[in-house]
């Protein structure tokens, strides 16, 4: 009776219902962390240390901005990290005609909570979400291990159809104030191959250069010259996009990003060829209801089904996916968010080795080493 105590205890100390902005969401928490996931589109909304007396969380919460910017509210179904599937980007006229709208169904409809566990001290939960226009499954199991600090998300898409298809699939994650503050949250990244993304309606407030190849972090300017994209500006009043390519001599890849004021750190890291592309939506407007798009996933911009195909590859790296006839695609990254001390300002290198996640500033010649003991 004790042990079954003892783990009825633990359980409901690892996961619990909550509400997130007035909505149903699930916490999965240990003695170090704490992820909120809404129970409507999975998206993943509010991810803090357990020690850090403001709560600062790192992800783009709208309401939070409104709140704070005294802006109309908004809070749709883009929040926070949300999953983009089946579709990354604008739907054509003829999908939005059938009912499928942006980005694609999962972050709208409803997830099942399917299980829930918590067995050897990882806490384990997944979901289960009907794709209905699409004809597609999609299933997300979220693991956090007891005294860690990193979140294992594998997730699988399941075509219901009887032949093959081309799919797209993006992780959508996304930064906003007041974690993300001009000149104080730096964002690195392991990439190779970049272009600024090439508009046809060219946005009154775009600062780069479109349709130009550059090398990370340096992006040309409309203006002339350069800039550096690590930061965002001092005087923000930009909207800018750049979709890069995964380093290639690298098996996993990383973005991350750091307020240098904070010292937070939250990171990705995640298989090259699961999404073998990240792109960054650079949303700073003057009001400082600033945004910005760490965007892993099947394709170099955020664009309509149509168009990856057509376009097929950029840099010799695939812009789409197949998803095979009554088959499954599968993906898992690792999510991480850590404090870093005096004097880390860059980080140049996420690495998995021996259980640990291995971050690295070599400039200031220190690294923070953070127990990881679920694989990639």
């Amino acid at each position: 009776m004790a042990v079954a105590v003892a783990a009825l205890t633990a359980l409901a100390s690892a996961q619990r219902s909550a509400t997130f902005e007035g909505r149903e969401a699930t916490v999965v928490e240990n003695a170090k962390v704490q992820l909120q996931v809404l129970n409507r589109g999975g998206a993943l909304v509010s991810f803090t240390l357990n020690d850090d007396p403001q709560k600062l969380n790192p992800l783009w919460n709208p309401v939070e901005i409104a709140r704070e910017r005294k802006l109309p509210e908004r809070f749709g179904d883009s929040i926070g990290h949300f999953v983009c599937v089946d579709g990354f980007g604008s739907s054509s006229k003829e999908e939005q005609a059938a009912g499928l709208g942006g980005h694609g169904e999962a972050h709208r409809q409803p997830w099942q909570r399917v299980s829930t566990s918590h067995t050897g001290g990882v806490t384990q939960i997944e979901w289960r979400a009907n794709l209905p226009l699409v004809q597609e499954t999609f299933t997300r199991r979220v693991e956090l291990v007891d005294g860690e600090q990193v979140v294992s998300v594998e997730s699988t898409l399941e075509s219901l159809l009887a032949f093959d298809r081309p799919a797209n699939w993006a992780e959508h994650a996304t930064i906003g104030y007041p974690f993300l503050k001009p000149q104080v949250t730096v964002v690195d990244a392991s990439v190779g191959r970049c272009q600024t993304r090439p508009h046809q309606n060219i946005p009154s407030n775009r600062t780069l250069l479109g349709g130009q190849e550059f090398t990370y972090p340096m992006a040309p300017l409309k203006s002339g010259g350069t800039v550096n994209l690590r930061a965002a500006p001092a005087k923000p009043d930009s909207l800018d996009h750049t979709g890069c390519a995964a380093d290639p001599s690298r098996r996993l890849a990383f973005v991350t990003a750091l307020n240098t004021e904070s010292r937070l750190l939250l990171g990705y890291l995640w298989r090259r060829e699961e999404y073998p592309w990240l792109q960054e939506w650079l949303n700073y407007p003057a009001n400082l209801a600033m945004t910005r798009g760490l965007e892993f996933g099947t394709q170099p911009y955020d664009v309509p089904r149509r168009q990856t195909v057509e376009m097929g590859t950029l840099f010799g790296v695939p812009t789409f996916k197949w998803l095979p006839a009554k088959s499954k695609l599968a993906s898992r990254f690792l999510m991480f968010l850590t404090r870093v001390p005096e004097g880390f300002t860059k980080v140049n290198d996420v690495r998995l080795e021996n259980g640990q996640l291995i971050i690295e500033d070599r400039q200031s010649k220190q690294t923070v080493k953070l127990a990881a003991s679920r694989p990639l």
